[in-house]
């Protein structure tokens, strides 16, 4: 990802939340986006961290707009293919489109406040997350959920009591906890996923203007802040 075109033309590992994040979501669904945001900051935080060191030394005449440029055109890219290839139709599809497009939206807000030069892995960055997708409407009550969150990952009794609840229920709620993440918030066009055909045109068009709004958010927040973004974030989004 050094250069904007070398863009993804299929979707990676990498670029799909991991197996033991899936588990925890599903495990309490009430609490995804927590998790997908506590998840995000340490696995793709370090990432975005490099780019933006790496970018830098080979273009040091790049602004942070051209760089956040880079990573906005990259990530909308994804988030048009997230909403075109899957092969996986049903419920199930429409959890993994909208999970798939979290994970990348995440991935690109780091990216955008690494190009502002803040830190993508500081512990706030999962508390702008949640702000700026408009989870939660102020840093504090989305502190509060991570905090929440963080405990429950380390309660595993929690884990094992969720086998128990009706497979479809847990994936209904964690669908539509990642569709309100995402920015898909009518729950019309996530189940318009489930109808053959209408899934690829439909998923391609929403995730790419859902994204290509977070991302005007998050430039207009990171561009801007003198002081640390959630702050800022806070004013902007409540």
């Amino acid at each position: 990802m050094t250069e904007a075109s070398n863009l993804p033309t299929e979707l990676t590992e990498t670029d799909a939340p991991p197996g033991n994040l899936w588990s925890r979501m599903k495990a309490d669904p009430q609490y995804a986006p927590e998790h997908l945001a506590l998840e995000a900051v340490r696995r793709l935080g370090p990432e975005a961290a490099a780019w933006a060191e790496h970018m830098r030394a080979e273009n040091p005449e790049r602004t942070p707009d051209q760089l956040a440029d880079l990573a906005v055109k990259r990530f909308t890219t994804l988030a048009r293919i997230s909403g075109a290839v899957s092969g996986v139709t049903g419920l199930p599809g429409a959890v993994l489109d909208v999970g798939v497009l979290a994970w990348n939206q995440a991935r690109m807000v780091l990216h955008v406040a690494a190009a502002y030069g803040h830190d993508p892995t500081a512990p706030e960055r999962a508390t702008d997350l949640l702000v700026l997708q408009r989870v939660h409407k102020v840093a504090q009550s989305a502190r509060l959920a991570l905090g929440v969150a963080a405990g429950r990952e380390r309660a595993v009794k929690l884990f094992a009591g969720a086998a128990s609840r009706p497979l479809s229920g847990v994936m209904l709620r964690l669908g539509m906890k990642l569709a309100q993440m995402a920015g898909v918030r009518a729950a019309r066009r996530m189940f318009a996923k489930m109808i053959p055909g209408a899934s690829i045109v439909l998923g391609t068009w929403v995730n790419s203007a859902a994204t290509k709004d977070l991302a005007n958010r998050a430039r207009d927040v990171y561009r801007h802040a003198r002081q640390p973004a959630t702050t800022t974030g806070t004013n902007t989004t409540a």
